[in-house]
């Protein structure tokens, strides 16, 4: 295969690549190092030991020089292996990312990020420090990025764009990865989008058992259906009381709306931690004032809080779940999970792990309780990517930033190409009857976060940990004594539905992660599921790293992508099976 050098191939929207410049290595120097190790490599996976020492050539005499020690040996095969890996992920074809256009079809901007920005008096941002702004970004220069303009209102900051020039080295480069553009402004897609999100916080407050009898979740579903671009789950090719908020994967529409794995308890070492959270209080709706709502954008920290029950509970509620999605840390959702499914035995572990079989051993550091301790390391390179997306290539706006654009069309301050669509939308109708404006009522007081919307942080750390541990468990096995909560969240009661299994319970974690955050007003569907693809995708890379580092007879990982494609993970590859 022809290489190419990355820097040729990168898209007008990535910055310049910066790092490390390691000294030239020549050529025969790397060609005898690669073949001595290859050597070693070759001895290490036939799992024969390290191979008889050869003699080689010293300097510029000639003469020969003492064997290779052992441990020298195996230095080069570690250098050769990481070589390898690198150079596998390096010579991986993947197309260039590229933007929905917005951000060059509209000189305002209106459907990029700008929050904290200078921005006027309808909240708008001034499109030249926008320009400013992006051109910063593009620099790469750590030093310019402490010259951000900023709103003369603005006390709070960007979050974390220079991650996104961070390095990895484990897995794909984290500007590697493509993903497809989001839903365009104007377009029938977003419109749907941003009606999902209404309707997400006028029903925050109904029990999820009680979907199916709900008049108000029965309007969402009507009202849902008559946009002529329907996303999501459908039965029957309609959204039903059954599909409406549910995720993408096979496995969302059975059970429960949510997760086994958010209400079991937990076994925390010596302890055990059960899953009741204090609720936040019901019918509360942030940033609803059109003053408030152009502070914020301008990058103002308000004053107000959010108000708690003082009764914890399960989660029961859409609320609940924006509330858990608020305060959890990157691979909490996957962390609890992998403890919990640790404690059912064997049975529930990988079923071509090599120490299932054994007579003499069990896994501990490889193969074994690994799963846990890899969930913090593929959440780095999935957040890099995450952020790369985000900063220098997408920078979308928020669902609250679009909703301040929707008051304005609405009330007659200026006119937007909104599609009509949302223009018709009862949720944008019912939440002015409650609010008095057409703007996202926020489950959070502080609105949305510091950073562009798309891929969603939230889900690429999500879908990162869930394709993690179904590598490691047994995703056909059936939950043990499945649960689901009372309507107020009181208590747990059994389920018995179809069948649960941890493969699909997973999915759905991930889902629920990745909803949940649009049930805070925070993420549109797309950031959600493009962000689990996201995360999918670097922890297969990952993965494809690790399979070539046992010293076990190990077959491979095998798991069940989002889309329902099973797959092998072995020495590099991926293979459908």
């Amino acid at each position: 295969m022809k290489r190419t050098d990355k820097n040729s191939m990168k898209s007008p929207d990535q910055g310049p690549s910066q790092g490390p410049n390691p000294g030239p290595v020549s050529r025969r120097k790397f060609l005898r190092t690669s073949a001595e190790s290859s050597a070693v490599l070759a001895a290490v996976a036939a799992g024969t030991g390290i191979p008889a020492l050869a003699q080689q050539t010293s300097g510029a005499g000639g003469t020969a020089a003492a064997a290779t020690s052992p441990r020298d040996q195996r230095r080069q095969a570690a250098l050769k292996l990481r070589s390898d890996c690198a150079q596998m992920q390096f010579d991986e074809t993947r197309a260039p990312s590229t933007n929905n256009g917005d951000e060059t079809r509209y000189a305002d901007k209106r459907g990029n990020f700008s929050k904290s920005l200078p921005h006027n008096d309808t909240g708008e941002v001034d499109p030249k420090a926008y320009d400013e702004f992006v051109a910063i970004l593009k620099s790469g220069d750590p030093a310019r990025f402490e010259q951000f303009p900023r709103d003369a209102q603005a006390n709070a900051k960007l979050s974390a764009p220079l991650a996104a020039y961070a390095y990895e080295i484990v897995g794909a480069d984290a500007q590697s990865v493509p993903l497809p553009p989001p839903p365009s402004f104007a377009s029938a897609a977003h419109a749907f989008e941003m009606a999902e999100v209404f309707w997400h916080l006028l029903t925050v407050d109904v029990p999820l058992v009680e979907y199916a009898s709900n008049p108000l979740v029965a309007a969402a579903t009507a009202d849902l259906n008559a946009f002529s671009s329907k996303l999501g789950p459908r039965a029957g090719g309609q959204i039903t009381p059954g599909t409406l908020f549910r995720g993408e994967s096979a496995g969302d529409l059975i059970g429960p709306y949510i997760s086994q794995f958010f209400w079991m308890d937990i076994p925390y070492g010596t302890k055990i931690i059960d899953q009741r959270y204090r609720p936040a209080r019901k019918g509360q709706a942030f940033l609803t004032k059109f003053d408030e709502w152009v502070a914020n954008q301008r990058g103002m920290r308000g004053t107000t809080r959010a108000e708690f029950e003082t009764t914890p509970r399960y989660i029961s509620t859409n609320r609940d779940m924006a509330e858990w999605v608020h305060g959890d840390f990157n691979f909490q959702a996957a962390l609890n999970a992998a403890l919990i499914i640790q404690r059912w035995g064997d049975e529930a572990q990988a079923q071509n792990n090599p120490y299932l079989k054994s007579k003499t051993q069990s896994g501990g550091v490889t193969l074994g309780r690994e799963a846990v301790t890899l969930l913090g390391q593929i959440s780095t390179p999935s957040q890099k990517a995450c952020y790369y997306h985000k900063w220098l290539i997408h920078r979308r706006a928020r669902p609250d930033a679009f909703g301040g654009k929707l008051d304005m069309h609405l009330s007659g301050k200026k006119s937007f190409d909104i599609h009509s669509d949302l223009l018709k939308c009862d949720a944008v109708a019912r939440s002015f009857a409650l609010h008095g404006s057409r703007l996202l009522p926020m489950s959070y007081p502080e609105g949305s976060p510091m950073h562009p919307a798309y891929p969603a942080g939230h889900a690429t750390n999500a879908g990162a940990g869930a394709t993690l541990l179904k590598a490691f468990f047994n995703e056909s096995y059936p939950i043990p004594s499945p649960v689901q909560p009372s309507a107020d969240g009181s208590k747990l009661e059994p389920y018995t539905g179809p069948t649960l299994t941890i493969g699909n319970e997973l999915n759905k974690m991930a889902h629920n992660v990745s909803l949940g955050r649009d049930a805070g007003g925070v993420h549109y569907r797309s950031d959600g599921i493009q962000g689990m693809w996201l995360g999918e995708a670097m922890t297969i890379s990952v993965l494809c790293d690790y399979s070539r580092t046992y010293r076990e007879r190990f077959g491979g990982y095998e798991l069940t992508k989002f889309d329902g494609q099973k797959i092998r993970i072995a020495n590099g590859k991926v293979t459908n099976i």
